[in-house]
C-alpha cells in the first residue's frame, strides 16, 4: 500500500462549513487554538449567516469559520481555502467560490440525499459534477454513518450522537496538519465533564475516530507540516477583537485609577463587548443591560457625570439611537466612549457581516456643530491598544471618543502577546478634589483646553450640567450669541488639539513611490499582504494606515506629497475617501470600495493596483 507523504507548507487555509447547528463555529476555534498553541500565527474569519434561524439544509442557513495558520504572523484569514469542510450540500454549494486550484474538499457522504440537494438549490443528484468538482482533491466520507459507529456504546441518543460529527470532521484535519489532540480533548473535558461526562466522553471519541479514519484509509494522499512562526518573547493567548475591547477598557480604567461602568443594550455583532465585561466584577466593572440604546448611553453619562469612566458598546443603527444622547455628553464635557462594532447597513442590515459604514455617523452623525473623537481599531488584538487609547483620551480631554471596529476583526481572532501594565501610561484625568480660591468654576480649561472633573457630593464643587449651552466659565445656562460662538470653537479646538496628544502618521513601505495605498481600521491585514506583495514583485507601492481618524494626525500632507498616484481603499461608498477630499484638497484620490458584507481580498486589491500602476 502506497505510503503517505509529508510534506512542509508555510501556510494553510482551512474553512468549516455547515449548518449552524452542526457546530462549525466550536470545530474552527479548537483547531486554531491548537494551532496557536503551536507556535503558528493564525488569523480566523467566523462567517455566520444573516437570518437567526435559516431554514436548516439551506445556502442562507450556512455557517463558516475560516482559519488561516502559518509559520509566521498572519494578518488575515486568507482569500481562498486550501481545504473545505463541508457537512452538507448546502455548504460545499455555498463556499465553492472559495476554492483554491487543487483544494481538497471533503464533504460528508451521508448528507448527499436528494432531500439536502434540493433545500440546497441543486438541480442534479450529482453535487460534485454540477459543481465542477473535477480537478479538486474530493473525499467523501460518511462521517455521520461512522460517527454513529464510533459512538454505539455510550449510550447516548441518535440526536446527541449525530451533533459529534464536527468532532470527526476535526479529528480528520488534526492528522492531516499533524495537529495534537490534547489541548481538543481537555477542552471538552473543562466544558462538559462535570455537567455531562458522557457528552465530553462522546466527542472526544469522534475527535479519535476522526484521527484513525484518516491515519488508516489513506484517503489523502500527503498530511502536512507547517512549523511554528518566529514571535517575539513573551505569554500569548488567541483572542478576538471584542474580548481585546473590553480588557483594553478594563485596563484604562485601571490606570485612570477610576471603577468602569458599561451601560448598554444587546446587539450583534458587539454584544460580546458587554457580556465579557459583566465577567469582570473582581476588577470593580460595573455593568447595566439597559432596555434599549438610548438607556445604555444615557446610564453610561450619569455614571460619568458620577466619577466613572463611562463606556456604551453599540452596532451601526445603536449608534443612530444614541446620537442625541452622545450630543449631551459632548454639551456636558463629560469623558464617555462609545464603541461602535460595524455591520452591514441601513437599518438592521446584515447583523453577522462586516462594513465600514458608519465613519459619517461617527464623524457628523449630531446635531449641531458637535465634534467628538473618533480612533478606529486595525486588527482583533489591537481592539485591546485603541480601546485602551480611546479611555485615555476621553479622560484626559474630557470629551467622547467614538471607538470603530467592525465586525471582522471583533469576531475574528489571532494570538495575542500580553502586555505588561506597568509599560502602559497612567491616565490623568483633570479631577477636582478642592475648590480652588474665588470657588469652582466648572468650565475654566487646562492647556489642553479639558474643563476640571468635579464628582459630586463634594463641598464646594456644586455645579449645573446639562444639555442646554453652557456659560464659558460659570456653566450656567447661557443664551448670549457670543458665548454660543465662543464655546463652539473651543469644543472644536479642544478636538483640534489632541492631535498633539496622538502619533505622527506612518508609512509602511518607502516614504516615496509611484502609489500610495490608503486605509483605515480593520482592512489593516488584507491591505498590508497585497503591498508586500505588489513590493515583493518590484513595484514601488507603500500603504498608510489610519487608526486616528479625528483629528488626523500630523504629517498627512506630507506624506501624500510624496506619491505620483493615491488610492483609498474601504468598505463603503468612499466615506473616509470624501473626508480626506475635505482636510487636503490638492490631492486627486482614487477610490476602491466594496459594500458585500464581506472583508477584501488580497487578490482584488492586488488587481486594482496594477490597473492603477498601469
Amino acid at each position: 500500500m502506497e505510503q503517505t507523504k509529508v510534506r512542509e507548507l508555510q501556510d494553510v487555509v482551512i474553512r468549516f462549513s455547515g449548518d449552524s447547528g452542526d457546530g462549525m463555529q466550536l470545530t474552527g476555534t479548537l483547531f486554531s487554538d491548537t494551532s496557536a498553541l503551536l507556535g503558528n500565527g493564525t488569523s480566523t474569519f467566523p462567517d455566520y449567516p444573516a437570518e437567526i434561524r435559516a431554514p436548516q439544509g439551506t445556502v442562507a442557513g450556512v455557517s463558516g469559520f475560516q482559519v488561516h495558520f502559518g509559520d509566521h504572523r498572519e494578518l488575515n484569514p486568507g482569500d481562498y481555502c486550501d481545504v473545505l469542510v463541508a457537512m452538507n450540500p448546502a455548504a460545499l454549494k455555498a463556499n465553492r467560490k472559495w476554492l483554491k486550484a487543487g483544494a481538497t474538499v471533503i464533504i460528508d457522504g451521508d448528507s448527499i440525499t436528494e432531500e439536502h440537494l434540493k433545500k440546497a438549490g441543486f438541480k442534479t443528484l450529482d453535487p460534485l459534477t454540477e459543481l465542477n468538482l473535477d480537478e479538486y482533491n474530493v473525499v467523501v466520507p460518511d462521517i455521520t454513518t461512522m460517527t454513529r459507529e464510533a459512538l454505539k456504546q455510550t449510550g447516548l441518543d441518535n440526536k446527541a450522537v449525530t451533533k459529534c460529527k464536527n468532532m470527526f470532521a476535526l479529528g480528520i484535519c488534526f492528522w492531516m496538519f499533524d495537529r495534537p489532540e490534547e489541548y481538543a480533548l481537555h477542552y471538552l473535558d473543562a466544558k462538559f465533564a462535570k455537567k455531562n461526562p458522557a457528552v465530553a466522553e462522546a466527542n472526544k471519541l469522534a475527535i479519535k475516530a476522526g484521527y484513525n479514519y484518516a491515519a488508516n484509509t489513506h484517503q489523502f494522499a500527503n498530511n502536512y507540516t507547517v512549523a511554528p512562526a518566529v514571535r517575539e518573547k513573551g505569554t500569548y493567548r488567541s483572542i478576538s477583537g471584542n474580548v481585546a475591547t473590553a480588557w483594553g477598557l478594563c485596563a484604562a480604567a485601571e490606570k485612570a485609577g477610576l471603577p468602569l461602568f458599561c451601560g448598554s443594550y444587546p446587539i450583534t455583532p458587539a454584544t460580546v463587548i458587554l457580556e465579557e465585561l459583566a465577567k469582570r466584577k473582581d476588577l470593580g466593572v460595573k455593568t447595566v443591560q439597559a432596555e434599549d440604546e438610548i438607556a445604555g448611553i444615557c446610564t453610561a453619562i450619569g455614571a460619568a457625570f458620577a466619577g466613572n469612566f463611562a463606556v456604551t458598546s453599540t452596532s451601526g443603527p445603536g449608534l443612530s439611537l444614541k446620537s442625541e444622547a452622545l450630543g449631551l455628553a459632548v454639551m456636558a464635557e463629560l469623558p464617555l466612549v462609545v464603541v461602535d462594532v460595524q455591520r452591514g447597513g441601513p437599518s438592521t442590515g446584515l447583523p453577522t457581516k462586516t462594513e465600514q459604514s458608519d465613519l459619517a455617523q461617527a464623524l457628523y452623525g449630531r446635531n449641531g456643530e458637535c465634534p467628538v473623537i473618533v480612533v478606529a481599531a486595525s486588527s482583533p488584538s489591537d481592539c485591546f491598544h485603541y480601546a485602551f487609547e480611546a479611555g485615555r483620551l476621553a479622560m484626559e480631554h474630557m470629551t467622547p471618543v467614538v471607538l470603530l471596529t467592525d465586525g471582522f476583526i471583533a469576531n475574528g481572532s489571532e494570538p495575542w502577546r500580553i502586555p505588561s501594565m506597568k509599560d502602559y501610561p497612567k491616565i490623568c484625568p483633570p479631577i477636582v478634589d478642592e475648590a480652588p480660591e474665588g470657588g469652582f468654576m466648572p468650565y475654566v480649561r487646562n492647556e489642553r483646553l479639558a474643563r476640571g472633573w468635579a464628582f459630586p457630593g463634594k463641598v464646594g464643587l456644586e455645579h449645573r450640567v446639562g444639555g442646554l449651552e453652557k456659560d464659558a466659565v460659570k456653566g450656567s445656562i447661557s443664551h448670549d450669541p457670543a458665548n454660543h460662538q465662543k464655546m463652539v470653537d473651543t469644543r472644536a479646538a479642544k478636538v483640534a488639539k489632541v492631535v498633539d496628544d496622538i502619533p505622527a502618521q506612518q508609512v509602511w513601505g518607502d516614504e516615496e513611490g509611484e502609489l500610495l495605498v490608503v486605509g483605515w481600521g480593520g482592512t489593516r491585514g488584507h491591505l498590508q499582504n497585497a503591498v508586500d506583495e505588489m513590493r515583493s514583485e518590484g513595484h514601488k507601492v507603500s500603504l498608510c494606515h489610519f487608526n486616528y481618524i479625528n483629528p488626523l494626525p500630523h504629517g498627512v500632507r506630507e506624506i501624500f506629497a510624496r506619491f505620483r498616484r493615491i488610492v483609498v481603499c474601504e468598505l463603503n461608498e468612499g466615506q473616509f475617501a470624501n473626508y480626506l477630499r475635505q482636510n487636503f484638497q490638492e490631492f486627486h484620490y482614487e477610490q476602491y470600495n466594496k459594500c458585500e458584507g464581506q472583508p477584501f481580498t488580497v487578490v482584488e486589491l492586488k488587481e486594482k493596483f496594477e490597473s492603477l500602476l498601469k
